[in-house]
């Protein structure tokens, strides 16, 4: 159960490093890298789509499943980062994008220009527009239908995305079939597991009119059954940002997926960073269900998609609106933000890390969106969440080290002016600095490793005298351990309520503080790790 304990680092190959010089990052660029990856403490590794794709939603409207970008490199390319990765211990996991295809798959090519094709029902069909076409779209404000005409094939198609992403027919066993398919063919090329997109729609039934009662649940155990026989430590982590709860169906005690990102715990992680008090974390950590024994939480603080806050009330939101996207340009959708952490703590130093450290706290796994360790910010000026999608910022080199190809050749962008400016944030610099941002989240990443009792330990609550103050105590075979975190930017002095009066050592120094009971000094946006 190695996921119970790892730190997963996302990267998206096309923006971390361009090593053939076209301006689009590739395979070879992410192999240079592993060194950068294994000494920051990655155990695994999770990648954006990396398939044959019109490239219309960031690679996530794949044309082959079976092939890889030539942009990106080739398989001998993808063959040989496996191999470096695995030297190093360090796991692979991809993104797994089968709710829908892109339109210019030969499946829906092929659906489209022949009632009679095989993959026909591939793809959810209706020959009058639904009452329900209006509803359930993903990107309200950017998607006009959910169902859309197709001249070709002389009906309307459903898709809960982009008009050019189709939605997959669940129902029809032979997709599913397909899906396994593909799950097997890049397990046996050495893969550790998937990342699955959008897991909420990939087992709703949807028919012509509206969607069905219920869900495939019993698909997710089927994945789960054969991802387990085909290698026996590969995993299925979902992105299933779901009502409360809807959460343990996913887990099924044991039977269908290892692990869920903790949308939850994001969401009240930022409501509690933005008023400064503990108690919305709290809360939720509360309302988690049990993952059962072999599942696990996926804990993070930004992904490469908008920060969404859907599941906080109008007035919650509108507070993390207010402390950290107070311009209209900075949200989307209604209900999320497009800025990178660093940014959105106003560079604060002090708060980003506590930031960090309070993630790497949280019961579970952690993952780590690749610049976020060096404070990159985001580019407001490019398209929805392409903001925070921008070229990872190696040295003041040109193009921030990360491509020398010319500038209008970039993939996307490198952010060259404000605070954020590559010349001023990158990770050559911060190397050679022993203070800065990205040696403190490494020495951060080094201590949450070394208190396994956070991966599979017990969680409890530690009550304090300060609302501002977040107390964590885990417990695991004979060892505990003790997180508190200051989300105030002013000097607390706590009592920790642990229930005796043993030492508490920091891990980092072993320096030994006041018995646990006395009061212990938190400075502004401060932290500490103790082992009792």
């Amino acid at each position: 159960m190695w996921y119970k304990n790892a730190l997963i680092y996302s990267l998206d190959v096309e923006t971390f490093f361009d090593a053939n010089g076209d301006g689009v990052g590739d395979f070879t660029g992410v192999l240079k890298h592993v060194d950068y990856l294994e000494t920051l403490g990655a155990t695994c590794i999770w990648l954006q789509p990396f398939q044959p794709t019109p490239n219309r939603d960031d690679g996530y409207d794949i044309v082959d499943y079976y092939a890889i970008d030539p942009r990106l490199g080739s398989f001998g390319d993808f063959a040989e980062l496996m191999q470096s990765l695995d030297e190093r211990g360090i796991r692979l996991i991809f993104d797994l994008v089968v709710n829908h295809t892109s339109d210019q798959h030969p499946w829906f090519r092929s659906a489209c220009a022949d009632a009679r094709s095989p993959y026909r029902d591939y793809y959810v069909w209706s020959e009058n527009r639904p009452a329900t076409a209006d509803q359930g779209m993903v990107f309200p404000g950017q998607q006009a239908s959910t169902w859309t005409w197709n001249d070709e094939a002389q009906a309307y198609y459903f898709h809960r995305f982009y008009s050019h992403q189709p939605d997959l027919n669940i129902a029809n066993p032979r997709v599913r079939e397909e899906i396994l398919r593909i799950i097997g063919f890049w397990l046996r090329l050495g893969v550790a597991g998937f990342r699955i997109d959008a897991a909420p729609f990939l087992i709703e039934l949807t028919g012509a009119e509206t969607p069905q009662a219920g869900a495939m649940y019993a698909f997710l155990e089927e994945m789960r059954a054969f991802v387990s026989w085909h290698r026996g430590d590969a995993i299925l982590l979902a992105e299933a940002n779901v009502e409360k709860d809807q959460l343990a169906s996913y887990f099924g005690e044991g039977s269908r997926l290892h692990m869920l990102f903790n949308f939850l715990a994001n969401q009240a992680l930022f409501l509690a960073l933005a008023r400064e008090d503990a108690g919305p974390l709290r809360d939720a950590l509360r309302q988690l269900p049990d993952p059962a024994p072999h599942g696990q939480w996926a804990q993070f603080l930004r992904g490469h998609d908008e920060l969404d806050l859907g599941r906080l009330t109008p007035d919650q939101r509108e507070a993390v609106f207010h402390a950290f996207a107070p311009d209209e340009e900075m949200r989307i959708f209604g209900r999320g933000i497009r800025r990178r952490l660093a940014p959105m703590m106003d560079n604060d130093r002090r708060r980003i890390e506590m930031a960090h450290s309070l993630m790497l706290s949280l019961p579970g796994c952690q993952v780590i969106r690749y610049g976020d360790e060096i404070g990159m910010g985001e580019d407001l000026a490019l398209v929805g969440r392409e903001a925070v999608r921008t070229p990872m910022q190696w040295s003041n080199d040109r193009n921030a080290g990360f491509s020398p190809a010319a500038e209008d050749r970039l993939i996307r962008p490198i952010i060259g002016s404000g605070a954020f400016d590559y010349r001023d944030v990158n990770v050559r610099d911060q190397v050679r600095d022993p203070d800065s941002l990205l040696n403190n989240v490494q020495r951060l990443i080094h201590i949450r490793r070394s208190a396994p009792e956070i991966g599979f330990g017990t969680l409890s609550l530690i009550e304090t005298d300060h609302p501002c103050v977040m107390a964590v105590r885990y417990r695991w075979q004979d060892r505990s351990v003790v997180v508190v975190h200051n989300l105030a930017g002013r000097t607390c002095h706590v009592r920790l309520a642990v229930g005796d009066r043993r030492a508490l050592h920091d891990i980092a120094s072993d320096h030994a503080y006041p018995p646990a009971g006395e009061r212990t000094e938190i400075g502004p946006y401060g932290y500490r790790w103790f082992r009792l």
